[in-house]
């Protein structure tokens, strides 16, 4: 499976609350944006805690609108974001960017921008 494959799979697998599978495709140092706090998470443990904090409290889908590797390297995912509350109401329905390093073919770095 190639780079971008395997990043549409994740989120694929990520919207499907499957979270290990995701975490496998990660270096076991990955350090990973915290979209709600702030900074980066660090390592498959500490992203897993993050995520299961966020599904706790909200209902996120991410949905891959383009993905494509940039002149440095980095694999660049548009995706539609949408956020709702545990009781289904909507909170955020944005267009985000999300910026991952992939070496060895595991995923060691994500980044949030706009």
């Amino acid at each position: 499976m190639n780079e971008i494959d395997m990043l549409r799979t994740a989120y694929r697998d990520f919207n499907a609350r499957d979270i290990e599978l995701v975490l496998a495709r990660m270096s076991p140092d990955v350090e990973w944006a915290n979209g709600m706090e702030g900074g980066h998470v660090h390592g498959v443990d500490e992203v897993r805690e993050y995520w299961l904090r966020q599904f706790a409290a909200l209902s996120p889908h991410v949905e891959p609108i383009s993905v494509d590797q940039n002149a440095d390297g980095r694999y660049e995912v548009r995706v539609h974001q949408t956020v709702h509350d545990l009781e289904g109401k909507l909170l955020l329905d944005t267009e985000v960017r999300h910026f991952y390093t992939i070496k060895g073919g595991f995923i060691e770095r994500m980044d949030i921008g706009s």
